[in-house]
């Protein structure tokens, strides 16, 4: 008898002395046929381990540490406005990935409607919930806003940005900066007029910025006036470039708050 068959044999005989069910047979012999062509134990064993060390590094609530269960006043709702914050994000992100299909960046000279108008008022008006989607997207973008500046707050007050915490507190700085970055952006791809205006109050910003300001303002917003330049460089900022900036500056900031834990007011 061959070496994998007598293995085979010897795991139908293991698995017919616990009287295992036919579908935990098949189970098991499945995931045999598979280890041997793949390591599926070996992989999930390398998960597990991962899983356990990860949630030894999750940091602990208050009510934990102190063994407080039930004390219900020693819950801080404001430790949670980081992880608030993070929801709205991703509320956001799929949102705004979905409106993106009905959306064109594409403006006209003057002041009269455009196409980026045009799309905005068919998703308002015309589109199956769209007047759903795009409420939905703007008021967790205006949520997550928020969020994030009463989560500085609180790490502020509490004095959580001091040592061995300021690397997280300077990239929090970074994110609400980005934060406020993404919502102009956005608030500009309507091209209405409140969003013409706010950009034209966004090129006058740049342009008072000492030595570099004209190149600012060509930079950012294509020229010293709006066009149709403006409205692609908005949209490739808040579609293209800051998703991925942000997302990946929210992981190492979650990150570091595993590594490091939350610090609470003792």
């Amino acid at each position: 008898m061959s070496l994998e068959r007598k293995d085979e044999h010897d795991h139908r005989g293991w698995m017919q002395e616990r009287d295992l069910s036919p579908i935990e047979q098949g189970y098991l012999m499945a995931l045999i046929w598979l280890d041997k062509r793949f390591r599926i134990v070996d992989y999930l064993e390398l998960l597990e381990t991962m899983y356990y060390r990860v949630n030894l590094q999750m940091p602990k609530s208050h009510t934990e540490q102190y063994n407080l269960d039930n004390k219900f006043w020693y819950w801080y709702p404001l430790y949670s406005l980081g992880a608030f914050s993070t929801i709205a994000y991703i509320v956001a992100a799929l949102t705004g990935a979905i409106l993106g299909f009905y959306y064109a960046p594409s403006t006209a000279d003057g002041m009269e409607e455009t196409i980026a108008y045009d799309d905005v008022v068919f998703i308002m008006q015309d589109l199956n919930f769209g007047y759903f989607l795009r409420s939905l997207h703007r008021w967790s973008a205006q949520i997550m806003t928020a969020a994030v500046f009463l989560h500085m707050l609180r790490v502020y007050f509490t004095g959580a940005y001091k040592e061995p915490r300021e690397v997280n507190w300077l990239l929090g700085i970074v994110l609400i900066s980005l934060t406020m970055v993404f919502g102009y952006t956005g608030y500009l791809l309507p091209w209405s007029q409140l969003s013409y205006w706010a950009g034209q109050i966004g090129v006058e910003m740049a342009l008072s910025i000492p030595f570099v300001g004209e190149w600012v303002a060509q930079l950012v917003f294509g020229g010293f006036s709006l066009d149709a330049s403006t409205l692609q460089r908005m949209y490739i900022l808040h579609v293209f470039i800051l998703p991925f900036v942000v997302t990946a500056l929210i992981a190492l900031h979650i990150g570091i708050v595993w590594m490091q834990g939350i610090a609470e007011p003792h």
